[in-house]
């Protein structure tokens, strides 16, 4: 995962203008409040450009979010909120010398720790950071879903008024490791110049069955408190691409 997001990060929003932040803050905080804790010091794992982390300051939270993509954590402190700090970190390997009452992890970036090792070291160091009874939030592609809908090719096109994007994807899928590598092909022009860019990224994305949160959750030092579909709330299904997962520290 070391080179994604080099480029793309540069047209990330652009691409995801379509995500409604404000729609996924009040779900979470919903959520935080459903699972029992007062708390309001969240530690994010994959802030990106920050959209979210502003979002929860704004409702009293405050927030560190970790990133590995420094050109992510520069264009995210150009509009850091009050309450919300940005730092360069690998979510597998990381202290910050704090503790926290909530972990955030969200748009599937659980999904991108393909291997087991890379997954029990972060949840073992997302336990290590929480304060007794913090919560742990989540979001991963649902393995139900992906093998009953099958990753197909898909195409997305997106313009402002500097830019105009274009991203083919191309899934290859291994289902002994229960991952689908999506490989990006992008396409950016200026709208001014007509000169074009082209670039490659390759993102591997790991999909979970409930069963396996559950035994990841054991292994590691927590409870797994509710299962349900990111957003909707609705019962995870064959339909259901992103399942949301809480978990407290035990």
């Amino acid at each position: 995962m070391s080179q994604n997001f080099k480029l793309y990060s540069q047209y990330y929003d652009l691409l995801y203008i379509d995500k409604d932040y404000e729609a996924e803050v009040d779900y979470l905080d919903g959520l935080i409040k459903q699972y029992g804790t007062q708390g309001k010091k969240i530690i994010e794992l994959g802030s990106g450009t920050g959209k979210h982390a502003n979002l929860l300051s704004e409702k009293g939270y405050q927030v560190l979010g970790l990133e590995r993509s420094p050109e992510m954590v520069d264009i995210a402190n150009l509009t850091k909120a009050t309450h919300v700090e940005f730092k360069v970190a690998d979510i597998t390997d990381f202290e910050v010398g704090k503790s926290f009452d909530i972990a955030l992890s969200l748009f599937h970036v659980i999904s991108y720790l393909t291997n087991n090792q890379s997954l029990i070291d972060t949840f073992i160091n997302v336990n290590r950071h929480l304060n007794e009874g913090g919560l742990f939030i989540f979001d991963v592609w649902y393995s139900t879903a992906v093998n009953f809908q099958i990753p197909e090719k898909r195409t997305k096109t997106l313009k402002n008024e500097n830019i105009e994007v274009t991203r083919y994807a191309n899934p290859v899928i291994y289902p002994e490791q229960h991952v689908v590598e999506v490989n990006y092909i992008i396409e950016v022009e200026d709208l001014t110049s007509k000169k074009k860019t082209t670039f490659k990224e390759s993102h591997p994305m790991r999909h979970f069955s409930s069963q396996e949160i559950e035994l990841l959750a054991y292994a590691t030092g927590f409870k797994l408190m509710h299962t349900e579909e990111f957003l909707s709330k609705a019962i995870p299904s064959a339909q259901t691409w992103g399942v949301c997962y809480v978990l407290i520290k035990i």
